[in-house]
């Protein structure tokens, strides 16, 4: 028996749509022919930096801020961790980044670094991680299609500002691994940031 589509041909998807489905996010991607695998992902590891400088930055923001707000997450936490990434690798940090593949697949980035590896980094909305997930693996789906990188893998991570969820495209196959794993700011900053530099810096998979 075939399955019953759940997107609407001839409705317009944009991005941040996807996080308001009341759909399982597998069912959503297998709308893309992508297929949602769970795993313990062994992320691209580099830390050229100390960490502690940042990490005494984000914990005196929570002390000023109360990140309840989505502006107020992306101040205290999201653009600090990323500016810092992005000034060590002497590489854009690209904010409200528009593009658009089809119908059903386009947007704007919340933010993206254009390395090698084509970092996506999508703020969960209303602090929704599982659903956050799923608009990012939207967007990894538009980005196979959209960039000129011939890369195997694409990287994207979901975060709520003091959360954080990587996920990877494996583009040949056509699947999305979503990590198992969470990491907490600032406690697992260290983490956060070996896995952002890891894949930032590497230069081919």
């Amino acid at each position: 028996m075939t399955r019953a589509r759940i997107l609407d041909p001839s409705e317009s998807y944009t991005f941040s749509k996807y996080a308001e489905l009341a759909y399982d996010s597998a069912d959503i991607l297998a709308e893309f022919g992508v297929h949602l695998s769970h795993n313990n992902l062994q992320l691209p590891q580099q830390l050229p930096i100390d960490p502690e400088p940042l990490r005494i930055e984000l914990q005196e923001n929570l002390t000023l801020v109360d990140p309840t707000s989505e502006i107020a997450r992306r101040e205290a936490l999201i653009f600090p961790i990323l500016k810092t990434v992005c000034k060590f690798i002497q590489a854009p940090l690209k904010i409200e980044y528009p593009i658009r593949v089809s119908n059903w697949l386009k947007g704007s980035f919340d933010y993206f670094i254009p390395t090698p590896q084509n970092l996506l980094v999508i703020e969960a909305k209303n602090a929704d991680l599982a659903r956050g997930f799923t608009q990012l693996a939207v967007e990894l789906i538009a980005l196979d299609q959209w960039t000129d990188s011939t890369v195997p893998m694409l990287y994207g991570t979901v975060t709520t500002g003091d959360t954080w969820k990587f996920g990877i495209f494996q583009r040949q196959e056509k699947i999305v691994y979503k990590d198992i794993n969470t990491y907490a700011i600032p406690s697992d900053l260290k983490q956060v940031l070996s896995a952002l530099f890891g894949i930032t810096l590497t230069t081919n998979n």
